[in-house]
């Protein structure tokens, strides 16, 4: 499945609880945080990173939200632009994820059966949107013309989907220094 499989890596935004800070490039166990979203793609191709170009990278194909700082959906937008055809299946990352594994991307696929959709829903039972395998072509389909400001939960959650559980952590993020300083010591 993973061959018929893009993915796409959302490490835009402002960190405005990180005063700004490039969250993305923030290490937690010594790897920074989109190396562990790219990773955790391994075996999907291409990978699509949306958001301003860092170095010291793998290999990945970068493009930029219109308008930058539009946020998620307007990301999505720009990756979808760059999935090639024949790829079926996109699997969408938020970059500040510390306990993204292959087996996250892995589990999500499995489910997706013949919903458009898997998304990992947390311990609390919260759906975690930028955490999820989609069908492209639905994705496309339910693209705004504007996709500038709408929300992943208003895009997506007309959509059917599946929910799959988190192992432990899996979709914790990072959003403020406490997240970081909690997450560093525990990978």
């Amino acid at each position: 499945m993973r061959n018929q499989t893009a993915g796409i890596v959302l490490a835009g935004g402002a960190a405005r609880r990180m005063s700004g800070v490039d969250k993305p490039m923030l290490e937690v166990g010594g790897m920074p945080l989109l190396r562990r979203a790219i990773s955790a793609l391994r075996g999907v191709s291409p990978v699509i990173v949306v958001g301003p170009r860092r170095a010291g990278l793998p290999p990945v194909t970068w493009t930029r939200e219109e308008p930058p700082g539009g946020g998620p959906v307007a990301g999505l937008a720009a990756g979808l632009a760059l999935v090639p055809p024949g790829k079926d299946l996109v699997v969408v990352l938020a970059a500040d994820l510390p306990g993204l594994r292959p087996s996250t991307v892995d589990k999500l696929v499995v489910a997706l059966g013949a919903a458009d959709g898997a998304v990992l829903v947390d311990a609390d039972g919260k759906r975690q949107w930028l955490i999820g395998a989609w069908r492209t072509a639905r994705l496309r389909a339910a693209l705004p013309s504007s996709p500038g400001g709408v929300s992943m939960r208003k895009l997506l959650g007309g959509l059917s989907t599946v929910t799959v559980g988190e192992a432990p952590g899996e979709s914790a993020d990072v959003d403020t220094p406490a997240d970081l300083e909690r997450h560093a010591g525990r990978l």
